[in-house]
Formats: C-alpha cells, structure tokens, sequence
C-alpha cells in the first residue's frame, strides 16, 4: 500500500498519541528513607500511595529502599520523583539533582530533637546537660545518614566534649534505624544510643519501652528535620503544576489515622532555604565537603 502524505500524518498522529497516553500511564513513584523497619514502612507509606493517587489523578507507587543512601540513588537516579527524606539525606539529594525541592515538612519537623536514651545499668538520670558519665561507654547511633540518630547528636556530643565520638566512648555502633538502637540499648547491648523522639514517644505510647531498663537522659536544642522533596522536572512529565499539585495533596493531609503514621500532626509547606543549617552542621563534622 502506498504511503500518501495524509496517511502518513495520520499514523504520525496515531503514534504521538499513543506515545502520549504511554507517558500518562507512567506511575509517579515515591520512597522514603528506611528509618524504621520494613513492616512499619510499608503499613505506613501503602496508605500515603492510595491517597496520593485519589488526589493527583495518577497511579502513585510507593518502593521501599535498604538503606538510607538507596534513598539518595534512587532519587538521584530517577527511579523515585519524590522522597520522604530526613534533614541531611533531603540535603544530599537535592545537591545531586539540579532544580529539586524541599516542597513540605511535619509541623514538628520545624522543632526536631533527638534523644539521649540510657540503659538503667549506667546509673545515668535525666539532665538538662550532657552528662560527664557519658565518657568511656558504649554508644550506637542510628544510621550513619541520619540527622536525627547521627548528624545533630554526634553534633552536639563533639561540641561539649570536644572530641569524636570514637575517642570519647569506648565502643561506637550504627543500629541502622530507631527502633533498633531502642532494642539495642533496652537490652544493655549499648549502653547509650541516639533515638529520633517522635519515634521514642511513638513506641512509648505503643507499650514497647521497659523504662525499668531504658530511659531518656537529654535532648538536643531543636533543629529541622524531615521534610517530602520532589525532583524538578515532575511538570514535564506528569503536567504544568503537578509539582503544585503534590505540594497541595501533602499540605490537605488530615486524616489522623495518615498522620499517626509519619507521626505528624499535619504538613505545612517547606523549602530548601528551610534546611542550611543542616548541611552547615554536616560540613562542620565532616559529612559532607563545603565544595558540593
């Protein structure tokens, strides 16, 4: 069959179509970093994908990561358009994606702490200060790219102590996540660990601290923390103001039983300006290069 001028239009038209309806069906993906255990990632963010999928009108997916950098790859590499990130790992991904943002945060993400947890066997009390008895014990962080279980607690321990955490405690470990380094120093296999609060408070209230065996000793002056970042090239691919559109989805989030399960009380609207004294912190013990 010859191919006439107007035939060949229409199945250019056909294919522009059909390549058009091919980049609609394309899922938007997100993830978050894998600060609790799988279980609870999964109950949690399932629920976040279904909502965001009623509100932006496309299929939304969420993928779980192994490990915090997976987080930072996934985004960095495309495989994710969008990122429940703490405050250092929202840093380092949107350094390595130009034109990324830091588009909302929990209401508490304004006024983050960490805790200070000891196990009873330390004889160690609640303080408004760091205490000397810190010196010599064993202590684990969470994972090496958390703010919250790392970056501000090994802050903050360097700067009244005045040296690294390698010399100052006997044993330094990484749990890996929050609930972990809980366990970890409930059963006195550490005896101090850095915890996120909300996730102390969270397992608290749930019955799963024996504060007979582990209990609060300090907290960190507030910092911001978690925060959603988006890549900057989602309106090319799912349409003019979608970037708009997942801002708005996230900051009408009130269902309680969604927000129990960040926890959060609510999003408000977040940027990137937001979270300079967060990677100034990281440069300042050596995380990240001044030069990035």
């Amino acid at each position: 069959m010859k191919m006439t001028p107007a035939l060949r239009a229409r199945l250019l038209g056909l294919m522009t179509l059909c390549l058009g309806s091919l980049a609609q069906a394309a899922p938007f993906v997100f993830t978050a970093i894998p600060d609790q255990d799988e279980r609870h990632l999964t109950e949690r963010f399932g629920k976040i994908a279904d909502y965001l999928s009623e509100k932006l009108e496309v299929e939304v997916q969420y993928i779980p990561v192994k490990s915090y950098p997976a987080a930072v790859s996934a985004f960095r590499n495309d495989q994710v358009q969008l990122a429940w990130f703490g405050g250092l790992t929202g840093v380092q991904a949107r350094e390595l994606v130009p034109g990324s943002e830091a588009i909302a945060q929990g209401v508490e993400d304004t006024e983050f702490v960490s805790y200070i947890i000891a196990h009873a066997s330390t004889g160690l009390g609640e303080s408004e200060q760091l205490p000397a008895g810190l010196a010599g014990k064993r202590f684990t962080f969470g994972d090496k790219g958390s703010t919250s279980g790392r970056l501000m607690p090994e802050f903050y321990l360097r700067q009244h102590f005045g040296q690294a955490p390698e010399r100052l405690f006997s044993r330094v470990g990484f749990s890996g996540d929050h609930n972990r380094t809980i366990s970890l120093v409930q059963s006195g296999a550490f005896e101090l660990g850095a915890v996120n609060y909300a996730v102390w408070e969270a397992e608290k209230a749930k019955g799963n601290i024996d504060e007979s065996k582990v209990g609060v000793i300090w907290a960190t002056p507030a910092y911001p923390d978690y925060q959603w970042s988006i890549r900057g090239d989602v309106d090319a691919r799912f349409g003019a103001g979608f970037k708009q559109k997942v801002q708005q989805a996230l900051l009408e989030m009130t269902d309680p039983e969604l927000l129990a399960a960040f926890p959060r009380s609510g999003f408000i609207a977040a940027s990137n300006d937001d979270y300079a004294p967060i990677r100034d912190t990281a440069v300042a013990i050596g995380i990240m290069d001044p030069e990035q």
